[in-house]
């Protein structure tokens, strides 16, 4: 009896001990709007997560969900998250805003990290890359390239992020080819390959011979390629299966960076409420690498800007600039705070059509 009851108590005592080790584990978890295997946004944010892995090991546990669509039914993968243990929940997509916002309230001790939002509480940062940086390289590079002067542009949802993109893009694409149109098609997804395709489709009929995107796979890129003489550039990830051509360049998102710092934050007991929002000087933004399809000099031009980016000599929305109205916007050598540029939603002076409501 005395050995059965030892061997019960070290049989508890190992239990326990186990226990204790799985709770000093941090479990992060991550939220995707899209599959991990999406080519572009999500899995970018998922290389991410994988970093966190390899940097931390048996310190942490990771989860994600992944085809999360916004509204109700993040709120729903957040909350069954936050029940089961997570310290730490990266919401990826902006239209997690108000779900995390709203769940964040019911665990006040769980830290919430949302990306591309602005809502914020004691618990919930916001983070997002400066990838208007990365449009005004693609833009260059467009601009010098396009045959047709047509240059056709895949939105997600009109939301200050995207409009950004599409105003900066046109602002450098206008500057090296004055004769340069921008054709937009609203696809109204993050991710959905055959709408994805259809727009790509639809531009390319109206003309365009250069394709940008900011939607999260890689069906534009296809679609480029079974036309012939159409340039597009890789969004979100490298996209290099498509390169040298069509794709001639790229935007990649790094998040590993800050997915390892905030959760050796929350490790610490350091993590705080705060916002981020980083570029290519801090490397959140990347440029792929130019292929060999795009000129030399067109190339250096584009990497040249993409130095002045980074060290900050220059703006993307650098004036004199009009609104889409002609009325002014910033005069000659004035650059747009930070305030104007996460609100944005107009077009700037020369672009065509309305931006939908």
């Amino acid at each position: 009896m005395k050995l059965t009851t030892l061997l019960t108590s070290a049989a508890m005592a190992l239990g326990l001990a186990t226990a204790g080790v799985a709770a000093d584990k941090t479990k992060v978890g991550f939220v995707y709007v899209g599959p991990v295997g999406d080519g572009g946004w999500t899995y970018e944010h998922d290389q991410g997560r994988k970093a966190v892995v390899a940097e931390f090991g048996d310190q942490v546990e990771t989860v994600f969900v992944e085809n999360v669509a916004e509204g109700p039914d993040s709120e729903r993968v957040m909350t069954q998250m936050a029940l089961e243990g997570a310290d730490l929940i990266f919401t990826t997509s902006f239209g997690y805003m108000d779900p995390t916002i709203n769940v964040a309230k019911k665990f006040p001790n769980v830290k919430f990290e949302h990306a591309t939002g602005y809502k914020r509480s004691d618990n919930v940062s916001t983070y997002s890359a400066r990838f208007y940086e990365g449009r005004a390289v693609q833009g260059t590079i467009a601009g010098h390239m396009t045959k047709s002067n047509v240059i056709g542009y895949i939105g997600s949802f009109p939301i200050p992020e995207v409009i950004r993109g599409i105003n900066s893009a046109y602002i450098h694409a206008k500057k090296v080819n004055p004769d340069v149109e921008f054709k937009i098609v609203w696809a109204f997804t993050w991710f959905d390959p055959a709408k994805e395709a259809d727009a790509a489709k639809v531009l390319i009929e109206q003309g365009a011979d250069v394709i940008l995107q900011h939607t999260d796979s890689t069906a534009p890129q296809a679609a480029a390629k079974a036309a012939g003489d159409v340039i597009t550039f890789g969004q979100a990830s490298d996209m290099s299966e498509y390169a040298p051509f069509p794709r001639v360049s790229s935007i990649i998102d790094d998040w590993a960076p800050y997915y390892i710092a905030r959760t050796q934050a929350v490790i610490d007991g350091t993590w705080s409420s705060k916002d981020t929002w980083d570029g290519i000087g801090a490397g959140m933004v990347g440029i792929g690498e130019i292929s060999d399809a795009v000129p030399a000099d067109v190339k250096a031009e584009a990497l040249a800007l993409k130095e002045k980016l980074a060290s900050g000599e220059y703006h993307s929305f650098t004036g004199p600039l009009n609104k889409q109205d002609g009325t002014p916007w910033l005069a000659d050598g004035e650059t747009a705070d930070d305030g104007t540029l996460a609100g944005m939603t107009f077009y700037v002076e020369g672009l065509e059509g309305d931006i939908p409501q």
